[in-house]
């Protein structure tokens, strides 16, 4: 049990540069959220329900984070900093993190029974500050989503997701993903904003030609039609 705690609280220093030492890490509320999740998810699952949400309530006012205790979390979660919101059909795989204020919500079912109403998270997956992931979606390995974005759609392994909706940059993460890198993307020439703007321009212009394309051959088949009525 030392060796797996050791192992965790390793985890979480290479991706945070601001401790100094492991100890440090023990007083972090994400830890500490985590920790209690444990023992609601076990309570939960003997479904001892009432206990598991004492556990839970007593959590969130410790932590600011609030772990639904059926929420099914994997090795190695790391929320740095607070006021997290994870739902119950909520399922995080391993080495994923979370920054503050993120809310992994559900849907409400139309039919109203309950199912899966809220996200999955695959390994390796960051979500930036604020981020909303709403609904039974899934989002792939090792892609990111940007800071306030708002995703309810499917994310795909390795992608960077941004905006209100969540739209895919022009990045994907694998292309330079090697070693996690706090705080988010690093900067450097193939980011350059000059360039940036000349990508997005020419995907436009694109998709311009793309609906000029379609709104020919859109006008092409109905100038068939009005020949063959005419004929």
């Amino acid at each position: 049990m030392f060796q797996r705690l050791t192992a965790y609280i390793d985890s979480i220093r290479a991706r945070d540069p601001a401790p100094r030492s492991r100890a440090e890490i023990l007083l972090y509320p994400g830890v500490w959220a985590l920790g209690y999740h444990r023992i609601a998810h076990a309570l939960f699952r003997r479904r001892w329900y009432f206990a598991a949400r004492a556990v839970n309530h007593w959590s969130r006012w410790m932590t600011a984070i609030d772990i639904h205790p059926g929420a099914t979390i994997g090795r190695n979660f790391f929320i740095d900093h607070g006021f997290v919101v994870i739902g119950e059909t909520a399922e995080i795989g391993d080495n994923v993190t979370i920054y503050q204020c993120v809310t992994l919500g559900g849907t409400s079912p139309d039919n109203g029974v309950a199912g899966k109403r809220h996200p999955t998270l695959m390994d390796g997956v960051i979500l930036g500050s604020g981020a909303q992931v709403l609904g039974p979606i899934i989002v792939g390995e090792r892609a990111r989503v940007g800071a306030n974005a708002v995703v309810t759609k499917d994310v795909p392994e390795g992608a960077v997701m941004v905006g209100i909706p969540a739209r895919s940059t022009l990045v994907e993460a694998q292309a330079w993903q090697r070693d996690f890198v706090p705080y988010g993307t690093p900067c450097s020439e193939m980011f350059d904003p000059a360039t940036q703007k000349l990508e997005l321009m020419r995907c436009e212009l694109e998709t311009l030609r793309k609906r000029l394309d379609t709104m020919i051959a859109e006008r092409a088949s109905e100038d068939r039609s009005e020949q063959r009525d005419r004929a």
